[in-house]
């Protein structure tokens, strides 16, 4: 599993002219998940994800404070499966 995590002042997802996901402050998630990953893994991300302490606190003295969920924050999860691309056409890795 992979995931690039980028903090935002808000997001949105377009297709075809259409806004099909949008939010506020939080994490925007680009995810890619293949056959080999586990359930345990991809908790385990989810909750790393959760946790990491990418805001500042309520004084903006420290940049790394407080996580998307101490502060009531939003998540946009996108599957982008061109991060889990093998280059090397591996017969053993699928992407989902």
């Amino acid at each position: 599993m992979r995931v690039v995590i980028q903090r935002v002042k808000s997001s949105q997802v377009t297709v075809n002219g259409e806004i099909v996901g949008k939010i506020g402050r939080g994490l925007n998630l680009l995810v890619g998940i293949a056959n080999t990953d586990t359930d345990a893994e991809i908790d385990w991300m989810v909750r790393k994800c959760l946790e990491l302490r990418l805001f500042p606190d309520e004084e903006g003295d420290d940049r790394w404070q407080k996580s998307v969920q101490e502060i009531g924050g939003d998540l946009l999860v996108v599957s982008q499966f061109t991060l889990y691309v093998d280059t090397l056409r591996s017969k053993d890795t699928q992407i989902l």
